[in-house]
């Protein structure tokens, strides 16, 4: 596949092949250990079913834009990041107790039917999708490892694989952390820098481009274009997440009040509400019965504060920093097209 005629869905398209694949020969190996662990291996495969492959894409890139040619080795060495999201995100959905993801039970509330038997069927079912999302991440690094890549290529990327982990666990962690505590725009997006920002663009252009050889300045230049283009996108999906139609995001849409996360969007409504606003807020967020009426509630405040457009400026002007950064690359036509159609895949979307 030349850089010139490179399509997204087509790559993801070979993405998948690579992911399911993969995790369908690891999760039979799994389920050949014991019968009993057939709905664990089940949950392996389903957190790499769907995707939108933009992890993968931004690492390809990352390789590309260094004027490396296409590679079916590196194409297994960018679907690595795809296990690294799916670990991710059974580990998130955990976190927030989330119940759907892509419109279907996520892996702790699927898996409680092969607990029903067990005294704490709930913490049981919790504990093992926590086993599912370790799973995930070991088989990143084994995909990775075994991509067919030279040596040498592999060991000049491996030690980003710690700082990926690394940050990824530092987002986590604060943002349970500030969850339930004052908002605060600057925490919000220190939280999304480390929890998504990173390991979605900035990391997998980063490792991409250590595979690659790239020199320091294109190598800062990822950075410059990752980091607000990968903050851009989490901002988008605050938004979805509260303003989004749950048919089309395949989440709840009260997830986030409901758990008062510190997103940017409730931390700027906080920021710009009076007494009386705060006082309402303070009565509906982080209750786990908020109906629909609360919620509706909730939205009136912020939109009444235009908080929003305000998210909304924040994306573009992350887009807008993103792509200032790419025109400033010495990268070839093809890579700065492609790196720039990510940019607004990632960000302008409704799921």
């Amino acid at each position: 596949m030349a850089a010139e005629g490179w399509e997204a869905a087509a790559f993801a398209a070979r993405v998948d092949e690579v992911l399911h694949r993969f995790v369908a020969e690891e999760a039979d190996r799994l389920a050949a250990v014991d019968p009993a662990l057939e709905p664990v291996a089940e949950q392996v495969e389903a957190a790499v079913a769907v995707g939108k492959r933009l992890r993968a894409a931004f690492c390809y890139w990352g390789w590309r834009a260094a004027r490396q040619p296409e590679s079916d080795a590196l194409l297994r060495a960018a679907a690595s990041m795809e296990l690294v999201h799916a670990a991710a995100v059974v580990h998130d959905d955990l976190i927030d107790d989330s119940p759907l993801r892509h419109g279907r039970p996520t892996a702790h509330v699927a898996l409680a039917g092969a607990v029903r038997h067990h005294p704490r069927a709930a913490g049981a079912a919790r504990s093992l999708a926590m086993l599912v999302g370790d799973l995930l991440m070991s088989l990143a690094g084994q995909l990775f490892a075994t991509s067919g890549l030279p040596a040498a290529y592999l060991g000049r990327a491996r030690p980003l694989w710690a700082a990926l982990a690394r940050d990824l666990v530092a987002g986590e962690c604060l943002e349970i952390l500030h969850t339930g505590t004052a908002p605060d725009t600057a925490a919000s997006l220190k939280v999304i820098r480390y929890k998504t920002a990173k390991y979605t663009v900035e990391q997998p252009l980063l490792i991409g481009g250590a595979l690659a050889g790239a020199d320091e300045r294109l190598r800062e230049g990822y950075t410059a274009y990752g980091l607000p283009l990968g903050e851009a996108f989490q901002l988008r999906d605050d938004l979805l997440g509260l303003f989004g139609d749950p048919l089309r995001t395949g989440k709840s849409d009260s997830d986030d009040v409901r758990g008062q996360r510190p997103t940017a969007l409730l931390a700027e409504t906080w920021r710009l509400a009076d007494a009386g606003e705060r006082e309402r807020l303070r009565a509906l967020l982080g209750r786990p019965d908020l109906d629909r009426e609360g919620l509706e509630s909730v939205r009136e405040v912020m939109r009444g504060l235009r908080t929003p457009e305000r998210v909304e400026g924040m994306i573009a002007a992350r887009v807008e920093e993103a792509l200032g950064a790419l025109h400033g690359l010495d990268v070839s036509a093809p890579a700065a097209s492609a790196l720039t159609s990510l940019a607004h895949s990632a960000t302008v979307r409704l799921s």
